[in-house]
């Protein structure tokens, strides 16, 4: 772990907009960050695959990781969601709530 391993998602936000903030071009509209989200779910897809599948690396491939790639689209996902004033902290419990009111009965509970 890290020595920043316990960041709110707020912090991760703010630190996310004082590094785009430093250069002209902001934030990408909106589509054009969709699009390079869908860019960084099959890179990551391609690292699952690799690790996981029957497609396995070329010798000559960069030495990617899953880590990284997920990195990579949290990274997209808090640019997105800065770019739209969206709080994911509290996207985050609005989503929660949603399956645990919708969904809690759908699924097999482990017994305590």
């Amino acid at each position: 772990m890290t020595e920043q391993a316990g960041k709110t998602m707020k912090q991760m936000q703010r630190e996310v907009d004082e590094y785009i903030s430093q250069f002209k071009e902001g934030y990408f509209p909106p589509l054009t960050m969709l699009a390079r989200m869908t860019e960084e779910v099959g890179e990551l897809a391609r690292e699952v695959n690799h690790e996981f599948g029957q497609k396995k690396k070329k010798s000559t491939e960069a030495d990617n990781s899953i880590e990284m790639e997920l990195g990579d689209i949290l990274f997209l996902t808090i640019c997105f969601a800065n770019s739209l004033g969206i709080d994911l902290a509290e996207a985050h419990d609005k989503v929660l709530h949603k399956f645990n009111t919708r969904d809690a009965n759908r699924w097999t509970k482990i017994q305590s």
